[in-house]
């Protein structure tokens, strides 16, 4: 306990620090909540990764893969398909987007620096019902997702430091707060890049010493397929049973169950703490390189996730009473004291990672899309700034308390946040940057219904229809109909063609040679 507490203090100070440094480089609105869009491919690759995967990659998969086996792993392939998409499809276009897109209200280049901002300009929508709405779902499932993390910080501290968990919410939170509010957008993310390396490097150590210690893949199979043969395969059939302790067979995992674990690489498209990583990078050009760094990242650490919560199927002889504690379970057996304090201060470091970016999101709706937009569109830019820092005080007070007193697992809190994100804003934003004839309407009417769906499918499912599908599945379909069925409703200015024309070609130029002229300023 002693060497995990310096080592987490260390770590926590080692945040501090950075927000510290960009405290004195944060100086505008824009620079809290973008970093002035000046990442370069490394940082934007990495921030991405380490905003996206929390303490679901390192407690929620190997959790669930100890639980039900490689079935569950559906999960991880569709979303490394999803992220590949978002980087090919999205970033490009998103990144010139939010710049280029003429200010609804003013005139000229509008530099949206939230997406609902960004919506609102795209379809200049009079009623301002676009950014409104999209601020509240914003901050509806971001009170869920940051509370997601919570529980998980809340698990780990009680695991290593016997902490229960309100003092143990409560440090994290101050932590991240601290440096959050210190230097916004800089410093969520070169703290990611450093929390990155961190969960990585913790991700890859674990599995070589565990690996070793059963004997090699060899003992790993044979430890495993002892517990149960259909643990290994890929349709599931396989479940541990809490009152035997064993595990035991179940049906074969039919289309729903598969088509659910696929559908989770779709929230990519809608998941604003990881599409603001796109619209901060610095130039199109360098979203290519970034995009490789991200997905091999990605694709290797989901792997070696589901690696470890097969290790723990073999190597534990009891069964865990928490199935997502199985990484922190194996790094306490497996290392020395001094060493178990680093890797455990990694699963720390995939909590905070993935809160801090989703507090300055919620942050910024509330201040850039609900304070200056509906309240004062001219305050000063220092106002604006002390605004933000002030509210993500108060959002992280609020998913604190949902996280003390909810009753929900992490993995399910991540899996209802991500369904409302990724229906919610996933097909309007595709569609925005290759359809040049949606409309306002068509947008708010996806938005509406995909959202709306994903908050209300589990309870209609459960009463109605018992088809156990995910979310994501019928909220998306759903979306996409609404945007086609009201698109008619509203018409497409003139200003809004323009808009959509001059980004395919500054994109199109971008990825053709060097930046030269308008394009070199993106």
């Amino acid at each position: 306990m002693v060497w995990s507490i310096a080592t987490f203090g260390v770590y926590l100070a080692i945040m501090v620090a950075i927000g510290l440094w960009a405290y004195k480089r944060t100086v505008s609105q824009s620079d809290f909540v973008l970093g002035g869009r000046q990442l370069n491919s490394w940082v934007a690759g990495r921030s991405a990764n380490a905003s996206d995967f929390s303490g679901w990659l390192l407690l929620g998969l190997p959790g669930a893969i100890y639980v039900s086996g490689l079935g569950e792993a559906w999960i991880a392939v569709g979303l490394a398909c999803g992220f590949a998409g978002s980087w090919v499809l999205l970033a490009p276009r998103l990144r010139v987007y939010t710049e280029r897109v003429t200010d609804a209200r003013s005139g000229g280049d509008s530099d949206s620096l939230t997406l609902s901002s960004f919506l609102e300009n795209r379809f200049n929508d009079p009623t301002r019902l676009l950014r409104g709405v999209s601020a509240l779902l914003i901050l509806v499932f971001y009170f869920f997702y940051v509370a997601s993390g919570l529980v998980a910080m809340a698990a780990l501290f009680d695991q290593v430091l016997g902490l229960d968990p309100a003092p143990a919410i409560a440090i994290g939170v101050g932590i991240v707060v601290l440096y959050t509010v210190l230097g916004g957008f800089l410093a969520v993310s070169y703290t990611d890049v450093l929390q990155a390396v961190m969960m990585w490097i913790a991700l890859l150590i674990v599995p070589v010493m565990a690996v070793t210690a059963l004997g090699g893949l060899g003992g790993l199979t044979e430890g495993v397929s002892d517990k149960s043969t259909g643990l290994l395969s890929a349709v599931g059939g396989t479940a541990l049973d809490a009152e035997t302790g064993q595990w035991v067979s179940t049906e074969t995992l039919g289309w729903v169950v598969i088509v659910s674990g696929l559908a989770w690489g779709l929230g990519y498209f809608g998941q604003p703490h990881i599409l603001s990583r796109y619209m901060g990078i610095r130039s199109v050009q360098d979203i290519p390189k970034a995009g490789i760094v991200s997905v091999s990242w990605a694709v290797t650490a989901m792997f070696l996730a589901v690696l470890v919560g097969f290790i723990g199927i073999a190597y534990f002889d009891a069964p865990l009473e928490n199935s997502e504690q199985v990484f922190p379970l194996l790094i306490e057996a497996l290392t020395h004291p001094l060493v178990a304090g680093l890797l455990l201060a990694a699963i720390l470091a995939a909590v905070m990672s993935t809160a801090d970016s989703q507090l300055l999101v919620a942050a910024s709706a509330l201040t850039e899309d609900g304070y200056r937009a509906f309240v004062s569109r001219d305050a000063h830019p220092r106002t604006l700034l002390w605004i933000s820092r002030v509210t993500v005080v108060l959002v992280a007070l609020a998913a604190a308390a949902i996280a003390l007193w909810g009753n929900q697992s992490v993995m399910d809190l991540v899996g209802y946040a991500w369904a409302g994100f990724g229906a919610g804003f996933g097909p309007v934003l595709v569609l925005s940057v290759f359809w040049k004839r949606m409309t306002w309407s068509g947008a708010l009417a996806g938005m509406v219904t995909g959202g709306g769906t994903a908050i209300m499918w589990d309870v209609l499912d459960t009463s109605y229809f018992g088809t156990g599908l995910y979310a994501m599945v019928p909220a998306v379909i759903l979306s996409v109909a609404a945007i086609f069925v009201f698109n008619g409703l509203a018409k497409v200015s003139p200003q809004m063609e323009s808009d959509f024309e001059r980004v395919e070609a500054e994109v199109r130029g971008a990825r053709s040679g060097p930046a030269t002229g308008e394009t070199a300023k993106v």
